[in-house]
């Protein structure tokens, strides 16, 4: 039986910044399986400075309206970090829609829209595991003072 996370630390990678009343900060985390007494499966989501090839690594990005006014079209962008692979279909955000790059965050789309044109000079549709940056896009305004937080799921290459 695989049971939700049962730990939480703070991550190894962590990033913040603040504009325009703004407040972002990501978090990467590992996950890694393990046994419980009984013999149940768990996860373990935790900080830890290396990861094994079994691993998998959750990134949460964290936003805050600090200001006193409504924003409107709020779009947060996260890079994959370059030592790991964004893991298809991981993308998630309470109230909103995650778009994707493939390169380095200059455009974004829908991963059904994604294309990458090979060596052989045809396009093809993009492979997850090429996302460079993962935005996330709110249905509606974020009220003053309200947080959300979005995540995905990436695995090391």
């Amino acid at each position: 039986m695989l049971l939700a996370a049962v730990a939480l630390a703070v991550a190894a990678q962590t990033a913040e910044s603040s504009r325009g009343g703004l407040q972002v900060s990501s978090t990467l985390e590992h996950i890694a399986p393990k046994i419980a007494e009984g013999g149940d499966a768990v996860l373990d989501v935790a900080a830890r400075t290396v990861a094994s090839q079994a691993d998998e690594l959750v990134l949460s990005v964290e936003f805050t309206n600090t200001s006193e006014q409504v924003i409107d079209a709020v779009r947060i962008t996260s890079p994959v970090p370059a030592d790991v692979r964004y893991v298809a279909d991981s993308a998630s955000g309470p109230g909103s829609a995650a778009l994707f790059s493939v390169d380095q965050g200059r455009t974004f789309a829908r991963p059904e829209e994604l294309t990458i044109v090979g060596a052989d000079g045809v396009a093809r549709a993009a492979d997850a595991a090429l996302y460079t940056h993962v935005r996330f896009v709110l249905d509606a305004p974020l009220d003053a003072g309200a947080t959300g937080i979005a995540r995905f799921r990436a695995v090391p290459r």
